[in-house]
């Protein structure tokens, strides 16, 4: 038996099952976009997640929560393993996680992901999911990956578009192929975001900031709110910029969100020196690099809140375009928000992941350095740690694992 097969399979005790079925609950919730035309009964998730955690905790002699309100605003309150559930895996979750991020009322990432390991895909998911596969339907029929990797390279880069970028993005022959999807997931910004006439963006990942008081703004992006206070960027004067519009949701939290970190290595990467194509052979996986010996790496990122989930998920790199070695990559800030997030996500890899690395986006930095110095040691490699050669091999020589290698899709959040 497998050091795998002795771990439980946390994802079906009976906690952990409810606590999925109240995150779905809560993005049916705030899936509802108009509250004051909002009628009884609630949604049947909400009221079958309800209906549980009244019955768990009346089974631990807790007091339960009066109604789906008060189920909301434990959501929003009360970190996950303080609620009264006694048979959640110990250290599972820890004091920060939330299914409702208390500051927005905004549900957490965390929540998105209990969500789709507990009910599939939720309907964010498959918004998202639906619209990278028909970008690459589209560009694959007309033979275009430089179309799919400039489609790629708006929703990362331009998350929102005044009324002058959009005639220039719709005069970009690259993004011919893709023009009915940029027409449709890019939608008018709701007045909610405005104050005193101007819009404010985050400099740090582009998106709109959300006004929560008369002088704060919140960020949407865990990784902004883990360094502080959203920096201000641009400033859009309504009157000035004409019509705003801004990529519907699911697209900002599982495509632009996670394409900061992908680009932001792409740019530290060439500063070294290294060759980098991204979304290669129409999105095999995230950045494909290649050094002046010719070695290649394949380089997918993924911007989880939770490292177990994300173990669950490891699977090996797609075999094309063939590479050298492979790894996955996290932003640093995850690991330091939990400093467990390396060894969970490794106890939780399944045996098809054969071994696939996880390293955050520093340690690929710094890999990348040591070998351009010549290093040839595991530190310089990416490779999972039993397999690590020794030696480079022959330039050109670009063999990728053969064996458990498959489609990783276009899942990279």
């Amino acid at each position: 038996m497998t050091d795998q097969q002795l771990v439980p399979d946390w994802l079906s005790h009976p906690d952990v099952v409810l606590l999925r079925d109240v995150a779905t609950a809560v993005l049916h919730l705030a899936a509802v976009d108009r509250l004051d035309s909002f009628t009884l009964p609630y949604p049947p998730a909400a009221q079958r997640a309800l209906d549980a955690l009244v019955l768990q905790c009346l089974r631990n002699r807790a007091k339960p929560p009066a109604g789906v309100p008060e189920m909301m605003r434990w959501a929003r309150a009360r970190p996950l393993g303080s609620w009264p559930l006694d048979r959640l895996p110990a250290d599972l979750f820890d004091a920060a996680d939330r299914l409702i991020d208390a500051d927005s009322g905004e549900p957490a990432q965390l929540c998105h992901e209990l969500a789709v390991q507990g009910h599939g895909d939720s309907t964010g998911r498959q918004y998202d999911r639906l619209v990278i596969h028909e970008a690459l339907r589209a560009c694959r029929a007309m033979s275009s990956p430089e179309s799919y990797t400039a489609f790629r390279r708006l929703l990362v880069t331009q998350p929102v578009l005044t009324e002058a970028d959009w005639t220039e993005v719709s005069t970009d022959l690259f993004l011919d192929p893709v023009r009915f999807l940029i027409e449709e997931i890019y939608a008018p910004v709701p007045l909610g975001f405005r104050r005193n006439g101007a819009y404010l963006c985050c400099h740090r990942c582009l998106t709109l900031l959300h006004p929560v008081s008369n002088n704060e703004w919140w960020c949407e992006r865990d990784q902004c709110r883990h360094r502080g206070p959203a920096p201000h960027g641009r400033e859009l004067v309504a009157a000035e910029v004409g019509e705003l519009r801004q990529l519907r949701k699911p697209l900002r939290q599982f495509v632009t969100g996670p394409g900061r970190s992908e680009v932001s290595l792409e740019s530290e990467l060439r500063a070294l020196g290294l060759t980098v194509e991204m979304w290669p052979g129409f999105d095999a996986y995230d950045l494909r690099v290649t050094f002046p010996d010719g070695h290649v790496w394949a380089v997918d990122v993924k911007d989880w809140a939770h490292p177990a989930f994300l173990g669950r998920a490891a699977a090996t790199v797609r075999a094309e375009p063939p590479y050298d070695e492979a790894c996955w990559v996290v932003p640093s800030f995850r690991v330091r928000a939990r400093r467990d997030y390396l060894d969970v996500y490794t106890r939780e890899r399944g045996a098809g992941a054969d071994g696939l690395r996880l390293l955050t986006d520093k340690q690929l930095i710094r890999a990348a350095r040591l070998r351009l110095s010549g290093e040839r040691g595991p530190d310089a490699s990416i490779a999972p740690t039993r397999t690590v050669r020794t030696q480079s091999p022959p330039a050109g020589n670009h063999t990728a694992p053969a064996d458990g290698a498959r489609k990783n899709g276009a899942d990279h959040a």
